[in-house]
């Protein structure tokens, strides 16, 4: 609806080809700001919300060599980290480019 603001706002939605999937908790602050920065990059990602679920959270963890923390992010299967690593990623100029890469 208001796609012509994305140019203006600095979003390239249409860029993003990359697969994200994100584990979390329904009122994790890290979660939901994590999530913001998602979406204010225009990216559609997959969501495993785990509350309580120690069958899942354990599951994540081995994706993600051992980390048990809130939220594990992964772009095209790849381990990302939580919700410091993917802002570190954006502050350096790297997360555009993992979001641009297609799935393989």
């Amino acid at each position: 609806m208001l796609d012509f603001l994305n140019p203006i706002l600095g979003r390239s939605p249409d860029r993003i080809k990359a697969h994200v999937e994100i584990y979390t908790w329904q009122t994790c602050p890290y979660c939901i700001r994590a999530k913001t920065l998602l979406w204010w990059k225009g990216v559609n990602y997959t969501e495993y919300k785990i509350d309580g679920d120690e069958v899942a959270r354990n599951a994540m963890a081995i994706r993600a060599n051992g980390k048990r923390s809130l939220p594990q992010i992964f772009i095209n299967n790849q381990h990302v980290g939580g919700c410091d690593d993917i802002h570190k990623l954006d502050g350096n100029g790297e997360l555009d480019s993992l979001l641009a890469q297609a799935t393989v």
